[in-house]
This record gives structure tokens, sequence and C-alpha cells, in this order.
């Protein structure tokens, strides 16, 4: 974040810029005197603040999935809504975790290990955590093997 532009910064603030700059103008407008400030907060909040949100604010955002098989880690972009059905993500994975346990599909190391990696997982920062951290030690399995 220490590198990001003026220019993104702005892109990442724009609503906020947008909507303390329609205040400013229309509180200053009131306390002068001025007969238009009451038309232009109106305007402001009802059309300058949204078209400012439609233009620059970001619905989308990164959401990390962990493959079960593999361990690897695949980053997709998501909206806000499938964020939100994230957190019923790990509870059906948690239950075909289990059916597939039930079933005898997996030991009970099988199931131990699976269950581990999903707990370890639930949110994309934790995915990320344990991704990084299994890089590290394949990289480290890779320094032993080459020695």
């Amino acid at each position: 974040m220490a590198d990001e532009t003026l220019r993104e910064r702005f892109r990442r603030n724009a609503s906020g810029i947008a909507a303390t700059t329609v205040t400013g103008t229309w509180l200053a407008a009131l306390l002068l005197g001025v007969e238009w400030w009451l038309p232009f907060m109106l305007f402001g909040y009802i059309v300058i603040v949204p078209l400012v949100s439609m233009l620059f604010d970001e619905e989308e955002a990164e959401s990390v999935h962990v493959e079960s098989e593999s361990g690897s880690v695949r980053v997709e972009r998501g909206t806000a809504a499938e964020r939100e059905e994230s957190t019923g993500d790990t509870t059906d994975a948690l239950a075909r975790l289990r059916t597939r346990y039930a079933n005898g599909d997996l030991t009970d190391e099988q199931f131990e290990r699976k269950l581990d990696r999903l707990l370890e997982t639930e949110t994309p920062e934790d995915a990320a955590e344990w991704a990084e951290r299994n890089r590290a030690a394949d990289r480290e399995r890779d320094v032993e093997r080459e020695r």
C-alpha cells in the first residue's frame, strides 16, 4: 500500500471525496446565506454522490478458493454477494466432508487432515496464509532433497 499512487488513492476514496465536497459546498452556501444551498444539497446527494459511487467504487473483491485435493490456491474475482455466501461455503464443505467420511470414501486420517485444512482456511486470509506456509514448507523440502 506504500507504493500506492495518487490516482489509485483517489479512485479508492472517490465516493468519500464527492460526499465531503457536496457537504462542504452546501454547508458553506447555507452559512453564507446563498439561496441555492438546498437544491445543491439535494442534487449532490441524489445525483453526484451516487454517480461517483457507480463510476469509481468496485463491487468486486478478491476471494480465495482452496482446491481440496491438490491443496493449491486459486484466486478469483467475486461480487459482494458472493462474499456473503462464502460463510455458507464452509458449512457446505463441512457437510460434504462428513458425507464422504460417512460413505467410507475417507479414512479417519484423511478426514481429520481435510477437516483441519478446512478449519484453517475458513476465511480468504486464512487460506492465503495456509498456502504461503505450504509453499514455504515445499521450498524447504526441495532444498533438503537437493542436498
